[in-house]
């Protein structure tokens, strides 16, 4: 086994081995596209991991980031400084995909170190264009699907995925200083950033976050119509994850909207049912 072949079988077990309520190496990705998913994820994992994890400063962090940036723009000239690079670059001349994307994520992972509050939503959606929307347009590219039609709506399903994220992990992102829920949300229901830090669910706090989960599930609705467009198995992969990303949103709904003070989030048992329901 050759060195690319090496790390394309890191990437997969790295993706296989972290949780995520929405599916990433999956039964409905074919084999033959599995180890470049797989790349893709490893990818945006070891940046999130850079600006995520660990004590050091955020002007530290951002030259490690700054550093990742210079090994892709490296690889991409294909001069890869190990087989993780390399593999990474087959995978892009590979599939032809869309160096952009992979620099828009990058972007998207500086500014949650400089970028800790938006004033509305069209703030949090630029935000959604770079750490969300990317994956979703990199993934239709694997099945050679580009049409700037398809890639809207796709947008509209990985931005809906993203803020869930955001709702379902208020306390997590809070304890990073980090606020997702825009400024503007928060004043039409009377919730003030204190309310968030005191872990005040008072009606208010729920009527906002009762709003946002029924703006996603709308957002959702609108980017269903993708499905039609898509090849099988993909169809079933995005199905899998919209169902995901809903249940997320009906788990909220039960706990009366307090993720303040709980984190909804998917079984073992529910994420293989959401799975049926979308292969069936």
């Amino acid at each position: 086994m050759n060195d690319k072949e090496q790390a394309y079988r890191q990437a997969t077990k790295i993706a296989k081995s972290h949780y995520e309520n929405f599916p990433v190496v999956s039964i409905f990705v074919p084999k033959e596209l599995r180890k470049h998913v797989a790349v893709i994820y490893m990818f945006a994992r070891e940046a999130d991991d850079l600006a995520d994890e660990g004590n050091e400063s955020a002007e530290i962090k951002l030259k490690k980031l700054d550093l990742y940036a210079s090994k892709l723009s490296e690889s991409l000239k294909g001069d890869a400084v190990n087989p993780f690079w390399k593999a990474l670059n087959f995978t892009v001349i590979d599939k032809k995909l869309s160096p952009q994307y992979l620099f828009d994520l990058l972007d998207a992972f500086k500014q949650d170190l400089v970028k800790t509050r938006y004033t509305d939503s069209e703030e949090l959606y630029d935000y959604c264009k770079r750490s969300a929307n990317p994956v979703g347009r990199l993934i239709l590219e694997l099945y050679n699907i580009r049409d700037e039609n398809l890639n809207r709506l796709s947008d509209k399903i990985c931005t809906a995925l993203q803020i869930t994220n955001f709702i379902q992990d208020v306390s997590i992102d809070l304890a990073k200083g980090r606020i997702y829920i825009p400024n503007e949300n928060q004043t039409k229901f009377g919730v003030s950033e204190a309310d968030f830090q005191l872990k005040k669910s008072g009606e208010n706090f729920k009527m906002l976050i009762q709003s946002e989960t029924e703006s996603l599930l709308m957002l959702y609705d609108e980017g269903k119509e993708l499905i039609d467009y898509l090849p099988i198995p993909l169809n079933k992969q995005i199905k899998w994850t919209i169902n995901g990303g809903e249940k997320i949103l009906k788990k909220i709904r039960e706990i009366d909207y307090d993720v303040l003070n709980y984190r909804p989030k998917l079984t073992k048992w529910e994420y293989f049912t959401i799975g049926l329901k979308a292969l069936f």
